[in-house]
């Protein structure tokens, strides 16, 4: 049992694999856990969880820094960006990263669009050349985080994914064109949300291609028959939500809305940088590492009850606000 930022959490020792997925505070997996049991009663209405869709939808975009209205909720990454690849022209010359995370750019693939991969460090120097950014603001596979001063000053229209980012690092995104994030890594809600942001004018250009009862201006009273009678704001591109995922949200993204997240970006960053000053490696600046270790080494490390990832042949290591200098002094102790 741990308390960190006023929390309780369950997390054992060694569970550094918040990049793969996140534990939830107590009071998070309570509600769910009773959420499920009033449901097993015949006691839930599907009407109750609006409320829940609602709380969470405005956590993120205080998290992200968007106007809540065009803030849109999904249940996955990919769903959210097809909407986007589906609105562009398919001759959009679409820029990633080598090791991008495919969620981001199999759907702009999908749709036949041209798409460069480039290393990360080419990423600025390549801008000009294509139409579209698309780019996690921390990669999955390593924890490297993009330039976003950089990004904003070329000028160009980007798609950014904040799934391994939003709920550790301070994020200030109103001036992006497309935000998307995942709920069930650094947000610690069960996996099932999603949410996608951007500027009016994106959202503007946006086809809302899943368009659902939910996505209308009263969904209850939009469940039969035409006319079509979308949402004027970014709830026309809702999907009928997951209820126990957005329940669960509804705790856990506004809680961390509301913290210090420059404290909690130095916390997790400050035990990364920790873990690798252990291993010999400098600083990367970032809650998430990945490390070249030997098989004997991944072999202690599991034995000893280390939970990561191996990612792109690597050992990948992720550090969240419930993780302590306990973790990275295991670590150590099992790799020397």
């Amino acid at each position: 049992m741990r308390i960190a930022f006023g929390q309780q959490f369950d997390v054992p020792l060694g569970y550094l694999n918040t990049a793969s997925i996140g534990i939830p505070p107590a009071s998070a997996a309570d509600a769910v856990a009773d959420a499920v049991d009033r449901w097993r009663r015949g006691a839930s209405r599907p009407p109750d969880f609006d409320e829940h869709v609602a709380v969470a939808r405005d956590g993120w975009a205080r998290l992200v820094g968007i106007d809540v209205a065009n803030v849109a909720t999904g249940a996955s990454v990919s769903q959210l960006v097809g909407l986007v690849a589906a609105s562009l022209p398919p001759t959009t010359r679409v820029l990633a990263v080598g090791s991008e995370f495919t969620s981001v750019t199999f759907p702009f693939a999908a749709q036949g669009m041209p798409v460069t991969e480039v290393a990360p460090d080419e990423l600025l120097s390549r801008v000009d050349d294509h139409d579209l950014v698309a780019v996690s603001v921390v990669q999955s596979a390593d924890g490297a985080v993009v330039d976003l001063a950089g990004l904003r000053a070329a000028g160009k229209p980007v798609l950014l994914d904040v799934t391994q980012a939003a709920g550790w690092l301070p994020l200030h995104l109103g001036w992006a064109d497309w935000v998307v994030g995942a709920g069930y890594k650094w947000l610690l809600a069960p996996r099932g949300t999603a949410w996608l942001g951007g500027r009016s004018d994106a959202l503007d250009q946006t086809v809302p291609a899943a368009a659902n009862w939910y996505a209308a201006d009263r969904p209850w009273d939009g469940i039969y028959g035409l006319p079509l009678r979308l949402a004027a704001d970014a709830r026309r591109f809702d999907l009928s939500p997951v209820w126990f995922a957005q329940l669960g949200a509804a705790i856990t993204v506004p809680w961390l809305a509301g913290l210090d997240l420059a404290a909690v970006r130095d916390h997790c960053v400050g035990l990364a940088d920790a873990t690798l000053a252990a291993l010999g490696h400098p600083p990367r600046g970032s809650a998430v590492v990945a490390v070249d270790l030997t098989d004997e080494q991944v072999s202690m490390l599991t034995k000893a009850g280390v939970v990561g990832a191996v990612r792109a042949g690597r050992t990948r290591l992720s550090f969240h606000l419930y993780n302590t200098m306990d973790d990275v002094d295991l670590v150590a102790g099992r790799t020397r």
